[in-house]
C-alpha cells in the first residue's frame, strides 16, 4: 500500500492512498464469497447460486462494500504509520478511482489536532479578592430580611420626603415620542407603568428622578426630566433626555420589625437572633467560596490562553462560532432585545462569537494536552456516578438514561468534560494564588 501524507496549514493534512491490485482482488473475493453464502436468488437454494449470477445481480452493492472496506482499512494503516498525528476527523474521500491495472486510489483531507508546545502551566500567577465576611455585610443581609417583613403605612398628612415610598403612575417620552418608539422593544418595560413602588432615594430608578418626587402629595402630577446615562443598557437611547409624566397615587412609610429573637424565630423557627446571624454568615461564606473558586478557574484559564497561541481547525471554529452566536442571540432576546436590534448588531455579534469560540477551543485543546501529560484519567465508575446523579435529577431510571446518552452520543462528552474538570482542578491546585484587598468604593 502506498501512503502519502502531507501536513498543511490550519490543522489540515492531505492523504493520498494507492491500494495494490492484488489487495483489491483479495478483498473483492472475500466480499463476493460472503454474498454467495448469504444472497437469495430466485430459482436457487441459498448458497447454491452461481457466482457469476450473484456478482451480476449485486454488482453495485459488492462494489460499494469493496470500496468501503478498502477505504476503512487504508485509513487504519495510514494512522498506524503516522502515530504521532492526532486525527480529529476525516473528511469524505475524493477522487475515488479504480485504476486500469486493478489498483484502487483515493484522496482524503484530515482534520488534525493543533500542534503547540505546552507553556509552564504549573505555578500560574492569579490574584483573587481577599475572602472576608464582615459584620457589616451580615448586618446588610439582616436589613434586607427586615425589609421583606416590613409593614407599610399610608402617609396622609404631609408631602413626600426622602426615604419614603411613593406609588406612582408614569409614561415616558423622548422628544415627544413614546419611549418604546425611540428605544425599541427593549425599552417597552420602561415606557409606562401603573402602581409602581419606588423609594425616594438618589440611587433609585434614574439619577435625579426621585428628587423630583420630594414635596409631592397623593394625586399631584409633575413632569420630571432625566438624562439617561452613557452606560445605559439600551444603546439606542443612551445620553438622551427622557421626560416622565408622573402622577403620585400614594405615599407610604416603611415600618421595619424589631431586630430581636422574635424576628429571628419568624425567619427560622426555634432560632435566636444570634443563631440567625450565624446562619447568614455560613451562607455568605459558602457563596463567597464558590465565587472565589470561579475566579480562580477563570484566572488560570485566562492566564493559560495568554501564554500560547495556535490555530484551531477551521471546521471546528465555524461550528463553535455558530453555537456561541446562537447562545448570545438567545441571551439578548431573553434580556429584551428585539429581532431588529439583533440584526443591527449581527456583525459585531459574530466577531465576538468567533473570539469566544477560539478561546473555548484553545482551552479544550490545552486541557486535553495537560490531562495527557499529567496522566489524568476518568474512571468508568466516575462516569457511572455522574450519570446516576444526572438520572436522579431528571427523575429517570439509570439504565434507561444511560442508553439515551449512548444513543445520542452524549456519554463521550460527559467523560470529556469530566476530564477537563480534572485538568482545571490540577491547574488551580498548582497555581500561585495571591489575595488582594477588595477595592474600596472610592477607588
Amino acid at each position: 500500500m502506498n501512503i502519502r501524507l502531507e501536513k498543511k496549514e490550519k490543522c489540515l493534512a492531505a492523504l493520498s492512498i494507492e491500494v495494490p491490485a492484488e489487495t483489491v482482488a483479495s478483498e473483492r473475493a472475500k466480499i463476493l464469497k460472503a454474498f454467495v453464502r448469504q444472497a437469495r436468488i430466485p430459482g436457487f437454494r441459498p448458497g447454491k447460486a452461481p457466482r457469476a449470477v450473484i456478482e451480476k445481480a449485486h454488482a453495485e452493492d459488492i462494489s460499494q462494500e469493496v470500496e468501503s472496506r478498502l477505504i476503512q482499512n487504508s485509513f487504519q494503516e495510514a494512522l498506524k504509520e503516522n502515530e504521532d498525528l492526532k486525527v480529529l476527523n476525516v473528511k469524505n474521500p475524493e477522487n475515488v478511482t479504480h485504476q486500469a491495472d486493478g489498483s484502487f486510489t483515493f484522496d482524503a483531507e484530515l482534520i488534525t489536532s493543533p500542534e503547540f508546545n505546552l507553556p509552564d502551566y504549573k505555578g500560574l500567577d492569579i490574584e483573587v479578592p481577599k475572602a472576608e465576611v464582615s459584620e457589616e455585610i451580615v448586618d446588610e443581609n439582616l436589613d434586607q430580611l427586615r425589609q421583606r417583613f416590613a409593614d407599610y403605612e399610608d402617609i396622609e398628612d404631609r408631602a413626600a420626603e426622602k426615604g419614603d415610598l411613593a406609588v406612582i403612575d408614569y409614561t415616558a417620552t423622548i422628544d415627544g415620542k413614546p419611549l418604546e418608539e425611540v428605544g425599541g422593544e427593549q425599552a417597552k418595560p420602561l415606557a409606562s407603568n401603573e402602581g409602581y413602588w419606588i423609594r425616594i432615594d438618589e440611587e433609585a430608578f434614574f439619577p435625579g428622578f426621585t428628587d423630583g418626587l420630594i414635596g409631592l402629595k397623593p394625586n399631584e402630577e409633575k413632569e420630571i426630566s432625566v438624562t439617561l446615562p452613557d452606560d445605559f443598557p439600551i444603546e439606542a437611547i443612551r445620553g438622551m433626555e427622557a421626560d416622565f409624566a408622573v402622577t403620585v397615587t400614594g405615599l407610604k412609610t416603611e415600618k421595619l420589625p424589631e431586630l430581636d429573637d422574635e424576628f429571628a424565630n419568624k425567619i427560622e423557627q426555634g432560632k435566636s437572633l444570634e443563631d440567625l446571624k450565624a446562619l447568614i454568615r455560613d451562607d455568605l461564606e459558602m457563596r463567597q467560596k464558590r465565587q472565589l473558586e470561579e475566579i480562580k478557574i477563570n484566572g488560570v484559564l485566562a492566564k493559560l490562553n495568554e501564554l500560547v497561541d495556535f490555530d484551531v481547525p477551521e471546521d471546528f471554529l465555524t461550528s463553535e462560532t455558530q453555537s456561541q452566536a446562537d447562545a448570545m442571540v438567545k441571551e439578548g432576546m431573553e434580556a429584551g432585545m428585539s429581532e431588529e436590534q439583533v440584526k443591527e448588531r449581527q456583525g459585531g455579534l459574530f466577531e465576538e462569537a468567533e473570539v469566544r469560540a477560539k478561546n473555548s477551543l484553545k482551552t479544550n485543546f490545552l486541557l486535553t494536552e495537560i490531562a495527557e501529560t499529567e496522566e489524568l484519567k476518568v474512571e468508568n465508575s466516575d462516569v457511572l456516578q455522574r450519570v446516576t446523579m444526572m438520572a436522579k435529577q431528571a427523575k429517570k431510571p439509570v439504565k434507561g438514561y444511560m442508553k439515551e446518552l449512548q444513543k445520542s452520543g452524549q456519554l463521550g462528552n460527559i467523560r470529556q468534560n469530566m476530564l477537563f474538570s480534572k485538568a482545571i482542578d490540577f491547574l488551580v491546585e498548582h497555581a500561585n494564588v495571591t489575595e488582594a484587598e477588595p477595592e474600596t468604593e472610592e477607588k
